[in-house]
Protein backbone atom coordinates (compact mmCIF):
# COMPACT_ATOMS: atom_id res chain seq x y z
CA UNK A 1 0.00 0.00 0.00
CA UNK A 2 1.71 3.45 -1.25
CA UNK A 3 0.51 6.77 0.30
CA UNK A 4 1.54 10.23 0.06
CA UNK A 5 2.51 10.75 3.80
CA UNK A 6 5.53 11.77 4.52
CA UNK A 7 5.43 11.33 8.54
CA UNK A 8 6.87 8.24 9.36
CA UNK A 9 4.22 7.98 12.39
CA UNK A 10 1.16 8.64 13.92
CA UNK A 11 -0.43 10.02 16.92
CA UNK A 12 -0.27 7.38 19.73
CA UNK A 13 2.61 6.14 18.36
CA UNK A 14 1.69 4.38 15.16
CA UNK A 15 3.78 3.28 12.66
CA UNK A 16 3.07 4.11 8.96
CA UNK A 17 4.60 0.90 7.63
CA UNK A 18 2.76 -1.28 9.71
CA UNK A 19 -0.31 0.50 9.11
CA UNK A 20 0.44 0.15 5.63
CA UNK A 21 1.32 -3.53 6.19
CA UNK A 22 -2.04 -3.60 7.93
CA UNK A 23 -4.10 -2.52 5.84
CA UNK A 24 -2.78 -4.76 2.74
CA UNK A 25 -3.13 -7.86 5.20
CA UNK A 26 0.18 -8.86 5.72
CA UNK A 27 0.61 -8.59 9.67
CA UNK A 28 0.36 -11.96 11.82
CA UNK A 29 -2.42 -11.98 13.91
CA UNK A 30 -1.36 -11.12 17.08
CA UNK A 31 0.36 -7.71 15.11
CA UNK A 32 -2.91 -7.19 13.50
CA UNK A 33 -5.05 -7.42 17.04
CA UNK A 34 -3.16 -4.88 19.11
CA UNK A 35 -2.58 -2.31 15.45
CA UNK A 36 -6.50 -2.68 16.17
CA UNK A 37 -6.66 -2.39 19.63
CA UNK A 38 -4.40 1.12 19.06
CA UNK A 39 -6.76 2.14 16.15
CA UNK A 40 -9.65 2.30 18.36
CA UNK A 41 -8.05 4.84 21.16
CA UNK A 42 -6.52 6.82 18.26
CA UNK A 43 -9.66 8.59 16.32
CA UNK A 44 -7.55 10.17 13.72
CA UNK A 45 -4.99 7.76 12.46
CA UNK A 46 -8.34 5.20 12.40
CA UNK A 47 -9.91 8.07 10.35
CA UNK A 48 -6.85 7.84 8.07
CA UNK A 49 -6.89 4.39 8.03
CA UNK A 50 -10.19 4.16 6.78
CA UNK A 51 -9.44 6.54 3.90
CA UNK A 52 -6.87 4.74 2.66
CA UNK A 53 -8.80 1.45 2.32
CA UNK A 54 -11.20 3.30 0.71
CA UNK A 55 -9.28 4.38 -2.10
CA UNK A 56 -7.75 0.78 -2.28
CA UNK A 57 -11.31 -0.39 -2.81
CA UNK A 58 -11.87 1.96 -5.60
CA UNK A 59 -8.58 1.00 -7.66
CA UNK A 60 -9.07 -2.08 -7.39
CA UNK A 61 -12.98 -1.72 -8.47
CA UNK A 62 -11.67 0.46 -11.36
CA UNK A 63 -9.11 -1.62 -12.34
CA UNK A 64 -11.17 -4.84 -12.21
CA UNK A 65 -8.52 -6.44 -9.91
CA UNK A 66 -9.17 -10.21 -8.36
CA UNK A 67 -9.14 -10.99 -5.08
CA UNK A 68 -5.79 -13.17 -4.88
CA UNK A 69 -5.60 -14.04 -1.13
CA UNK A 70 -7.27 -15.29 2.05
CA UNK A 71 -5.67 -12.45 3.54
CA UNK A 72 -7.60 -9.85 1.03
CA UNK A 73 -10.97 -11.80 1.44
CA UNK A 74 -10.28 -11.66 5.27
CA UNK A 75 -9.73 -8.13 5.34
CA UNK A 76 -12.59 -7.20 2.77
CA UNK A 77 -14.89 -8.44 5.66
CA UNK A 78 -13.10 -5.86 8.53
CA UNK A 79 -13.76 -3.28 6.18
CA UNK A 80 -17.02 -4.17 6.06
CA UNK A 81 -18.15 -2.72 9.43
CA UNK A 82 -16.13 0.27 8.47
CA UNK A 83 -17.88 3.21 6.88
CA UNK A 84 -18.00 3.69 3.44
CA UNK A 85 -15.92 6.94 1.86
CA UNK A 86 -16.32 5.89 -2.02
CA UNK A 87 -18.85 4.40 -4.05
CA UNK A 88 -17.77 2.80 -7.50
CA UNK A 89 -20.20 1.25 -9.75
CA UNK A 90 -18.54 -0.44 -12.88
CA UNK A 91 -19.65 -0.03 -16.10
CA UNK A 92 -22.06 -2.58 -17.58
CA UNK A 93 -20.30 -5.05 -19.96
CA UNK A 94 -21.06 -4.01 -23.92
CA UNK A 95 -23.11 -6.97 -24.59
CA UNK A 96 -25.56 -5.49 -22.13
CA UNK A 97 -24.99 -1.78 -23.09
CA UNK A 98 -25.33 -2.72 -26.59
CA UNK A 99 -28.61 -4.66 -25.53
CA UNK A 100 -30.86 -2.14 -23.78
CA UNK A 101 -29.74 0.08 -27.01
CA UNK A 102 -31.19 -2.30 -29.36
CA UNK A 103 -34.37 -2.18 -27.01
CA UNK A 104 -34.97 1.53 -27.58
CA UNK A 105 -34.06 1.43 -30.95
CA UNK A 106 -37.05 -1.39 -31.02
CA UNK A 107 -39.79 0.54 -29.27
CA UNK A 108 -38.66 3.89 -31.10
CA UNK A 109 -39.65 2.55 -34.62
CA UNK A 110 -42.57 0.46 -32.56
CA UNK A 111 -43.99 3.87 -31.59
CA UNK A 112 -43.05 4.88 -35.60
CA UNK A 113 -45.17 2.69 -36.81
CA UNK A 114 -48.20 2.98 -34.15
CA UNK A 115 -47.98 6.77 -35.11
CA UNK A 116 -47.58 7.13 -38.75
CA UNK A 117 -51.44 6.99 -39.14
CA UNK A 118 -52.22 9.40 -37.02
CA UNK A 119 -49.38 12.08 -38.63
CA UNK A 120 -52.05 13.77 -40.68
CA UNK A 121 -53.99 15.01 -37.63
CA UNK A 122 -51.03 15.54 -35.31
CA UNK A 123 -49.79 17.99 -38.10
CA UNK A 124 -52.89 19.30 -39.02
CA UNK A 125 -52.78 18.60 -42.67
CA UNK A 126 -52.90 15.26 -44.41
CA UNK A 127 -51.30 13.65 -47.60
CA UNK A 128 -52.33 10.84 -50.27
CA UNK A 129 -51.50 8.89 -52.50
CA UNK A 130 -47.79 6.14 -52.51
CA UNK A 131 -44.53 7.91 -51.15
CA UNK A 132 -45.16 8.65 -46.96
CA UNK A 133 -44.47 12.50 -46.25
CA UNK A 134 -44.31 14.72 -48.62
CA UNK A 135 -41.48 16.55 -49.39
CA UNK A 136 -40.56 19.67 -47.67
CA UNK A 137 -41.01 21.75 -51.22
CA UNK A 138 -44.95 20.87 -50.81
CA UNK A 139 -45.13 21.43 -47.46
CA UNK A 140 -43.39 25.03 -47.72
CA UNK A 141 -45.61 26.06 -51.04
CA UNK A 142 -48.77 25.24 -48.67
CA UNK A 143 -47.56 27.32 -46.17
CA UNK A 144 -46.39 30.29 -49.23
CA UNK A 145 -50.23 29.89 -49.93
CA UNK A 146 -51.56 30.48 -46.60
CA UNK A 147 -49.35 33.43 -45.89
CA UNK A 148 -49.74 35.19 -48.88
CA UNK A 149 -53.04 34.57 -50.64
CA UNK A 150 -55.11 36.52 -47.68
CA UNK A 151 -52.72 39.82 -48.86
CA UNK A 152 -55.25 42.17 -50.63
CA UNK A 153 -52.17 45.15 -51.02
CA UNK A 154 -49.00 43.75 -51.29
CA UNK A 155 -49.81 39.61 -52.06
CA UNK A 156 -47.01 39.33 -55.06
CA UNK A 157 -43.27 41.51 -54.93
CA UNK A 158 -43.58 41.82 -58.61
CA UNK A 159 -46.96 42.92 -60.60
CA UNK A 160 -48.08 40.82 -63.47
CA UNK A 161 -47.94 44.21 -65.38
CA UNK A 162 -44.28 43.34 -64.87
CA UNK A 163 -44.36 40.17 -66.22
CA UNK A 164 -41.51 40.05 -68.69
CA UNK A 165 -39.11 41.84 -65.89
CA UNK A 166 -40.60 39.30 -63.13
CA UNK A 167 -39.72 35.81 -65.08
CA UNK A 168 -36.37 37.03 -65.99
CA UNK A 169 -35.71 37.91 -62.25
CA UNK A 170 -36.77 34.51 -60.92
CA UNK A 171 -35.26 32.55 -63.76
CA UNK A 172 -31.96 34.43 -62.89
CA UNK A 173 -32.40 33.57 -59.25
CA UNK A 174 -33.63 30.20 -59.40
CA UNK A 175 -30.79 29.49 -61.78
CA UNK A 176 -33.38 28.16 -64.60
CA UNK A 177 -35.57 29.81 -67.65
CA UNK A 178 -38.83 29.76 -66.03
CA UNK A 179 -42.27 30.39 -67.58
CA UNK A 180 -45.65 31.20 -66.33
CA UNK A 181 -48.53 28.82 -67.10
CA UNK A 182 -51.33 30.82 -68.37
CA UNK A 183 -54.37 29.82 -66.63
CA UNK A 184 -57.10 31.50 -68.65
CA UNK A 185 -59.02 28.60 -69.47
CA UNK A 186 -60.28 28.09 -65.88
CA UNK A 187 -60.65 31.61 -65.47
CA UNK A 188 -58.04 32.69 -63.10
CA UNK A 189 -55.44 35.52 -64.28
CA UNK A 190 -51.80 36.27 -62.92
CA UNK A 191 -51.82 38.74 -60.19
CA UNK A 192 -47.78 38.36 -60.03
CA UNK A 193 -44.91 36.46 -58.66
CA UNK A 194 -42.47 36.96 -55.45
CA UNK A 195 -39.41 35.21 -54.56
CA UNK A 196 -39.00 32.73 -51.74
CA UNK A 197 -36.31 31.04 -49.45
CA UNK A 198 -36.41 27.13 -50.45
CA UNK A 199 -35.26 24.10 -48.35
CA UNK A 200 -31.29 24.39 -49.82
CA UNK A 201 -31.86 27.16 -52.35
CA UNK A 202 -34.24 30.01 -54.04
CA UNK A 203 -37.97 29.27 -54.63
CA UNK A 204 -40.64 31.18 -56.55
CA UNK A 205 -44.31 31.71 -56.13
CA UNK A 206 -46.82 32.83 -58.74
CA UNK A 207 -50.18 34.00 -57.59
CA UNK A 208 -53.18 33.75 -60.12
CA UNK A 209 -56.86 35.22 -58.86
CA UNK A 210 -60.26 34.70 -60.45
CA UNK A 211 -62.87 36.94 -60.79
CA UNK A 212 -65.04 36.25 -57.14
CA UNK A 213 -61.48 36.50 -55.81
CA UNK A 214 -60.25 33.14 -55.12
CA UNK A 215 -56.12 32.70 -55.24
CA UNK A 216 -54.09 29.82 -56.46
CA UNK A 217 -50.25 29.61 -56.28
CA UNK A 218 -47.79 27.88 -58.26
CA UNK A 219 -44.70 27.25 -56.31
CA UNK A 220 -41.53 26.56 -58.06
CA UNK A 221 -38.17 25.35 -56.74
CA UNK A 222 -34.89 22.90 -57.84
CA UNK A 223 -35.50 19.45 -56.27
CA UNK A 224 -33.29 16.28 -56.16
CA UNK A 225 -36.15 13.80 -55.83
CA UNK A 226 -36.66 11.40 -58.71
CA UNK A 227 -40.33 10.61 -58.29
CA UNK A 228 -42.83 11.88 -60.85
CA UNK A 229 -46.43 10.50 -60.21
CA UNK A 230 -48.57 13.37 -58.74
CA UNK A 231 -49.24 13.38 -54.88
CA UNK A 232 -51.74 15.55 -52.86
CA UNK A 233 -51.55 17.25 -49.56
CA UNK A 234 -54.59 18.32 -47.82
CA UNK A 235 -54.52 21.02 -44.86
CA UNK A 236 -57.43 22.03 -43.94
CA UNK A 237 -60.02 23.50 -47.03
CA UNK A 238 -56.66 24.10 -48.77
CA UNK A 239 -55.12 21.40 -51.75
CA UNK A 240 -51.61 21.24 -52.59
CA UNK A 241 -51.08 19.15 -55.82
CA UNK A 242 -47.11 18.43 -56.22
CA UNK A 243 -44.92 16.83 -58.58
CA UNK A 244 -41.28 16.45 -59.79
CA UNK A 245 -39.81 16.91 -63.29
CA UNK A 246 -36.70 17.51 -64.75
CA UNK A 247 -34.86 18.07 -61.43
CA UNK A 248 -37.65 20.89 -60.16
CA UNK A 249 -40.52 20.44 -57.89
CA UNK A 250 -43.83 22.10 -58.60
CA UNK A 251 -46.91 22.13 -56.35
CA UNK A 252 -50.34 24.19 -57.14
CA UNK A 253 -51.78 25.10 -54.20
CA UNK A 254 -55.99 26.43 -53.41
CA UNK A 255 -59.09 25.85 -51.83
CA UNK A 256 -60.97 24.56 -54.57
CA UNK A 257 -62.55 20.80 -55.07
CA UNK A 258 -59.55 18.29 -55.37
CA UNK A 259 -60.94 17.09 -59.17
CA UNK A 260 -60.52 20.89 -60.29
CA UNK A 261 -57.51 21.19 -58.85
CA UNK A 262 -56.08 18.28 -60.53
CA UNK A 263 -57.48 18.98 -63.82
CA UNK A 264 -55.25 22.85 -63.53
CA UNK A 265 -52.35 21.00 -62.36
CA UNK A 266 -52.06 18.43 -65.19
CA UNK A 267 -52.55 21.30 -67.26
CA UNK A 268 -49.61 23.23 -65.91
CA UNK A 269 -47.52 20.05 -65.86
CA UNK A 270 -47.73 19.98 -69.44
CA UNK A 271 -47.65 23.62 -70.24
CA UNK A 272 -43.66 22.98 -67.90
CA UNK A 273 -42.80 20.51 -70.12
CA UNK A 274 -43.77 17.20 -67.89
CA UNK A 275 -45.70 14.62 -69.32
CA UNK A 276 -48.67 14.06 -66.96
CA UNK A 277 -50.34 11.39 -69.41
CA UNK A 278 -47.77 9.02 -67.75
CA UNK A 279 -48.92 9.60 -64.58
CA UNK A 280 -52.24 9.02 -64.60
Amino acid sequence: MNNDDHDSSLPGGLDLRALSAFIDGELPDAERAAVEAQLREHPQAAARVAAWRAQKAALRALCGAPRHSEADARHERNEADEPAFIVVRRPAPWWQRAGIAACWLAAGAGLALALGPLAPRLTGGAWSGLGGQPPSFAERADIAYAVYTPERRHPVEVAASEEEHLISWLSKRLNRPLSVPSLQEYGYSLVGGRLLPGEAGPAAQFMYENQSGARLTLYVTGSARDETAFRLLRDGNRRTFYWVSDGMGYALSGPIAEGKLRSIAVEVCSALGGKPEAWQ
